[in-house]
């Protein structure tokens, strides 16, 4: 392999959290292994979000999503790093137009795990389930209507030490966060055709300015073009829908042939009105029309909780 020269170690911008790390370092990883590159090639700049600093309220009430991204944001446009790596389901639908998703890691399980007990059948009349998820509030309810949900916020290791502490009875965690920290073992994989997981779970993306025609080149090297399909397609359904941070839906697309089959789900908050539905897509962009459907075929009350309404 010959080795991409560079002249000044590039800058890597993450949160701080134990994920955020890890991810970071699968990034630099695959840098190094793509480009020949050296341990002194890529430092790791922890900059704290607005996410990790409010913990006691949902995203819905103090800003959404931008609350993962937007200290990044500024990191990037100010020049103080050059890449920025993100959990993809926590990057907001839309972005600004001066960045860019350069590049997708290969997509880690989907599927959600439920810990504290085995099923949610199992769960206790009335039982408690922590959670600041819409949509897994709503999966949860749909499922269970006797369920309670308390608001779950912070890292994998401050979820399990509330639960052990007997805040809930039972919480629900990403799978691919769990692997990825080492903790295959914690909790019961639910299969997907039970709990449809959130758009773009388990996928890593990573970030630069749409300017940076070097970044951009240098990133691509590593990108997975099967996770970016489905991860894009999963993004275009929410754009199509108008979801945010307050919005309970799913989706999952997988490849197909020569293009993709995509599911997708709505709820209301409480889980009483669930709108399913699925396509085959030839490209990203079609995941639109699933989207309308959707829409179409929901009360008023539901569609209320999309701007595509």
């Amino acid at each position: 392999m010959t080795a991409f020269p560079l002249t000044r170690p590039l800058r890597l911008g993450t949160r701080g959290s134990p994920l955020a790390l890890t991810q970071a370092r699968m990034t630099i990883a695959a840098l190094k292994a793509a480009h020949g590159w050296g341990d002194d090639a890529i430092e790791i700049v922890v900059i704290k979000t607005s996410g990790d600093r409010i913990q006691d309220r949902a995203l819905a009430e103090v800003g959404g999503k931008a609350l993962w991204t937007k200290e990044l944001d500024r990191a990037l446009t100010d020049g103080e790093i050059d890449f920025a790596v993100h959990s993809m389901k926590d990057v907001e639908t839309i972005r600004p137009s001066e960045i860019v998703i350069a590049a997708m890691l290969p997509r880690a399980d989907v599927r959600d795990r439920l810990i504290g007990v085995d099923a949610l059948a199992s769960l206790p009349a009335g039982g408690r389930v922590g959670t600041s998820s819409p949509r897994r509030s709503a999966q949860v309810r749909r499922a269970r209507p006797d369920a309670r949900i308390v608001l779950f916020r912070g890292n994998v290791d401050t979820r399990l030490a509330k639960l052990a502490d007997g805040e809930a009875e039972a919480t629900l965690l990403a799978g691919a966060g769990l692997i990825r920290l080492g903790r295959d073992d914690v909790g019961h994989p639910v299969p997907v055709e039970e709990m449809l997981p959130a758009p773009a779970q388990g996928a890593v993306g990573i970030e630069t300015l749409a300017a940076r025609e070097d970044m951009r080149a240098l990133l691509g090297a590593i990108d997975d073009t099967q996770t970016n399909a489905c991860v894009s397609a999963e993004r275009a359904l929410l754009a199509a829908l108008g979801a945010d941070c307050r919005s309970p839906v799913a989706a999952l697309a997988v490849r197909s042939g020569a293009g993709l089959h995509l599911r997708a789900e709505i709820l209301t908050e409480d889980g009483s009105e669930c709108r399913a539905g699925e396509a085959m897509l030839l490209r990203t962009e079609d995941a639109a029309a699933l989207a309308h459907r959707l829409l179409e075929s929901a009360s008023p009350r539901l569609r209320a909780l999309f701007a595509g309404q």
